[in-house]
């Protein structure tokens, strides 16, 4: 089970379509449910182990993007995915036609029918070779930014290196750092819009080739957002530029009189505290170690789970060159063990990371293990990201294991960033909506980001960097490239979060109780019906913000 010794072995998938066609002509002779439901998961498992090789493969490529076979089995992938989703359609009509629909319904839950449905809009042989072009050009780009790099006071950084001296309470090393971290997005900014403008081209033409009305259309469905659209989205936005907005500026006016500047500069705004933010003590495996301690702390069921993880070395933790940017968690089908991925930099985001990520984890573990079907083990992104979130929360008790009597200090500004974080959130995904409404240009891109970061971010001051106060900050958002429209489901999350922060200080067991019931649920029930059987409020309603922000606005700035 450790997972550099799990075998790799590329799936066959002249092989696996023959599977699909034999279910296709042995399903509609199933003369009951019991007899259908055993045709549909002997097919299931066939696919779950070609998917199992894929998560391995995509892993594996992540590890080191400059790896050439494991980039050769990416594309591998990419050319045949999309062929393999045209039968899959087909196979997955015949459920929908089939007199047992009820009954798979009753048995996987609503979304299981509506993710066939919406399957059967988004296949077809026109967008194969469109879909084989964009996840190339995705890993393209990955392998782009994962290999940037420049020479900081005599040191090989990367942007996450970069990052780690933008925290440093010399003022003057935050700006040179911010300075050089901006020159590296200039240096490939004329490949990063390239990027963007055939990506943006690609996914234009798929919806319109599929006959939706636009591609943000065609990201709701791709994004299994089946129960609202992109008016309600706007309206939640709203209600973060007008509770959240004026929150976080009123954070951000603390902070710089916390830090005893005249006007704050984007370079201090990750630096919340004038003498340094918490950081964390130890290395990796210091790290790894207080976060077992805390897990069997939290609960029997944490305990267990990173135990698991521990044991078979599910994590790889430490940023390296080549290594692809950001943070991911996923799950490796047939083992039901789940993998963390991460970039350590040193600072109080490695912690984040084993709480965040972890979280994700924890909850995919969980599901695996209560649910009839691998396919319901994952939420949908609004209601997975509430996992993540609010175990960051969770495990504010135990943060003495990792910044001894700088807990509070990372207490305050974990809670602080969570508030700030969501109108960037936001602005990521209002920015989406208006590049993918007009046939905007490279620079017209530009300055339609800066227009909306005054509206969402109106502290924020590039100290006259000429590239950011042109609009390029929006190219260091991974998710605009490779995960379109996902981005606000942070924010929608959060609210959830909130709610369980405020009631797990109240009554933890309660709090508790109710997310572990989330977890097991995975994707077994639709968005709006998994909230209310959470005991979490509906984000969209109006209202809703301002009674979760109400508490968190109280204790972060008491009267």
């Amino acid at each position: 089970m450790i997972f550099s010794e799990i075998p790799y072995a590329r799936p066959d998938f002249a092989a696996l379509t023959e599977e699909v066609k034999s279910f296709m002509e042995r399903f509609p002779k199933a003369k009951n449910f019991e007899e259908a439901k055993k045709i549909y998961e002997d097919n299931d498992e066939a696919l779950r182990k070609a998917m199992m090789m894929s998560t391995i493969a995509s892993i594996r490529n992540s590890l080191d993007t400059r790896d050439e076979f494991y980039q050769a089995e990416m594309n591998y992938f990419y050319e045949e995915s999309p062929k393999l989703e045209l039968i899959l359609k087909d196979a997955g009509e015949l459920v929908l036609a089939s007199p047992f629909k009820a009954d798979f319904e009753e048995l996987y839950g609503k979304d299981f029918t509506r993710s066939l449905e919406a399957q059967k809009k988004l296949s077809d042989p026109c967008v194969v070779e469109d879909k084989v072009q964009e996840a190339k050009l995705s890993q393209e780009y990955q392998a782009t930014v994962a290999g940037c790099k420049t020479n900081f006071r005599g040191e090989e950084c990367n942007f996450y290196g970069l990052l780690r001296h933008m925290l440093s309470t010399d003022r003057a090393e935050r700006k040179e750092a911010f300075l050089a971290w901006a020159d590296l997005y200039k240096s490939v900014s004329d490949r990063l819009d390239d990027f963007y403008d055939r990506l943006v081209a690609l996914r234009k033409g798929m919806a319109k080739k599929l006959g939706f009305s636009s591609y943000v259309e065609m990201a709701y469905l791709l994004n299994s957002h089946y129960y609202y659209g992109a008016k309600e989205v706007a309206a939640f936005r709203k209600q973060v530029v007008d509770v959240v907005v004026p929150l976080a500026a009123k954070l951000y006016e603390a902070q710089k009189m916390r830090l005893g500047v005249e006007k704050l500069f984007y370079y201090d705004e990750q630096l919340c505290f004038p003498d340094g933010n918490a950081a964390p003590i130890g290395g990796t495996d210091d790290l790894v170690r207080s976060a077992q301690e805390m897990y069997h702390a939290i609960s029997k069921e944490t305990g267990e789970f990173f135990d698991f993880m521990v044991e078979n070395k599910l994590f790889d933790l430490e940023t390296r060159p080549g290594k692809q940017l950001g943070g991911y968690c996923t799950m490796i089908p047939v083992l039901n063990a789940p993998f963390i991925f991460s970039n350590f930099n040193k600072s109080s985001a490695d912690v984040d990371v084993l709480t965040h990520e972890a979280g994700h984890a924890f909850q995919a573990y969980t599901a695996a293990k209560f649910l009839p079907a691998s396919g319901l083990v994952w939420s949908t992104n609004e209601i997975s990201e509430i996992h993540s979130m609010t175990m960051e929360h969770f495990a504010y008790p135990y943060m003495d294991k990792f910044f001894g009597k700088n807990s509070d200090k990372y207490r305050y500004a974990h809670l602080s960033e969570a508030v700030k974080v969501m109108p960037y959130l936001c602005l990521v995904d209002h920015f989406q909506h208006e590049v993918f409404a007009h046939d905007y240009n490279a620079k017209e891109r530009r300055a339609c980001w800066r227009r909306l970061e005054k509206i969402y971010l109106p502290w924020r001051d590039y100290d006259g960097n000429e590239f950011l106060e042109e609009g390029g900050f929006w190219m260091q958002k991974p998710h605009i490239f490779v995960s379109p429209f996902y981005y606000v489901d942070y924010a929608l999350a959060q609210t959830g979060a909130f709610e369980y922060y405020v009631r797990g200080k109240q009554d933890f067991s309660a709090a508790w109780a109710d997310y572990y019931r989330l977890c097991k649920a995975g994707g077994s029930k639709p968005y709006f019906e998994l909230l209310h059987y959470a005991n979490l409020s509906n984000p969209f309603e109006e209202g809703t913000l301002e009674k979760v922000i109400a508490p968190i606005r109280k204790e972060l700035l008491p009267e």
